[in-house]
């Protein structure tokens, strides 16, 4: 379950100060409670997009971290087709979130994306010591990412528009929680700048 390019090739990592995480976006949601997920995630989906596309503007790297839902035999690459092209209720976000063939994706077994995955050396391959964390749900996967992540040192973005959870009561709760606690800038995508590019004098994981 290495990090890898969309299209599989082995270029170099974009080298960037700041990388794009999209957390879980990519499924199925055919599991209890999905249908309700779903109509909260949809908008954040949008949001996300449009903030995917300001990023890429900006020469910041997308990476996919998503579960395997189990699927040992299966990769990323399959689990979109099967997003895409199976009728099943997740099909429109995942049309609109479909990865770029220069986008990365990093297969996770549990709720965190640091969690025996590769998604760290990834991290340090492309020099990014800044995260924009985005995704579902917010109180799940993207709480234990984002957690993760501040202890071990990355400035943490989590804009407001771009998670969600089954929720909105327990969205607001997460939100609250990444702002306190884990310190993390929740203002909306919108308001997000991606000039700032400069370096902090204490590199993550120290």
């Amino acid at each position: 379950m290495g990090p890898d390019r969309q299209r599989g090739d082995e270029s170099a990592p974009l080298r960037s100060r700041t990388a794009l995480l999209i957390i879980d976006m990519i499924s199925d949601l055919e599991f209890e409670g999905g249908e309700r997920l779903f109509k909260h995630a949809l908008p954040a989906a949008r949001r996300i997009l449009s903030l995917k596309t300001r990023t890429r503007a900006a020469r910041i790297p997308t990476i996919y971290v998503n579960d395997n839902f189990g699927q040992w035999r299966s990769d990323f690459r399959q689990l979109v087709q099967r997003c895409l092209n199976d009728d099943v209720r997740g099909t429109p976000i995942t049309r609109l979130l479909a990865p770029s063939d220069d986008d990365y994706f990093v297969l996770k077994p549990a709720n965190s994306g640091f969690f025996s995955t590769p998604l760290r050396t990834l991290l340090q391959l492309i020099g990014a010591d800044k995260l924009i964390i985005t995704g579902v749900s917010s109180i799940q996967c993207v709480l234990f990412t984002a957690a993760d992540a501040y202890v071990r040192n990355y400035e943490i973005v989590i804009p407001r528009d771009c998670v969600a959870a089954i929720k909105p009561g327990d969205n607001e709760l997460a939100l609250e929680y990444f702002r306190t606690v884990l310190k993390a800038d929740v203002r909306s995508s919108v308001r997000i700048d991606l000039k700032h590019t400069g370096r902090r004098s204490r590199p993550p994981g120290t």
